[in-house]
């Protein structure tokens, strides 16, 4: 089973991925972690994303089909039942990238899971957020400024993915572990 997840900034996409890839044995592939594991080791890539996401901007899509095909070839187990997609594709143009990779890999998108959570809460969460986690691109600016991209470059990928794959709205509000029984009943019969 093939996941994309979706949803703004804040609305529990890294957690819930967590849950889901150890529940249905998938390969978790987040963009940002990727790139934060990159810029904690300090390597040339990790210092120019770091510049780049603090500021609240999006890194280049070739850069994370690179990543992404790579972490995909480092990882390829028998064992594993497939790829849950965290924060990537954000565009119409990764989705085509994204699309083609899959093809190359003879693979397929199963179902796209979108977590719906309105805007005061997400900042309310990405406040607390930076406050354990401690996480420097976590401030009311930068996701302000990220909210935007997604509504403008993300948002319409729902409407480009609804023709040929099955949406699953989830009401991203409320305890981890309601949230999580909401996908996991969206996500019967997969």
């Amino acid at each position: 089973m093939n996941i994309i997840l979706f949803g703004p900034p804040g609305a529990g996409k890294g957690t819930q991925a967590k849950m889901l890839c150890e529940k249905y044995n998938l390969l978790h592939l987040s963009t940002g972690e990727i790139l934060r594991d990159e810029i904690r080791k300090n390597s040339e890539l990790g210092k120019s994303v770091k510049e780049i996401i603090e500021s609240g901007k999006l890194v280049s899509d070739e850069i994370i089909i690179k990543i992404l095909n790579l972490a995909m070839e480092n990882n390829k187990k028998d064992s594993l039942s497939g790829y849950l997609f965290d924060g990537f594709p954000r565009n119409i143009d990764q989705a085509n990238l994204l699309s083609d990779l899959l093809d190359s890999l003879k693979l397929k998108i199963d179902c796209i899971l979108l977590i719906e959570v309105d805007e005061p809460i997400l900042l309310e969460r990405i406040l607390s957020r930076k406050k354990f986690e401690g996480r420097s691109d976590d401030n009311k600016e930068t996701l302000i400024s990220r909210i935007q991209v997604y509504s403008e470059e993300t948002e319409p990928l729902i409407d480009h993915y609804s023709s040929n794959h099955a949406i699953k709205r989830i009401d991203g509000v409320g305890e981890i572990s309601e949230v999580n029984q909401r996908i996991n009943t969206a996500l019967e019969g997969f």
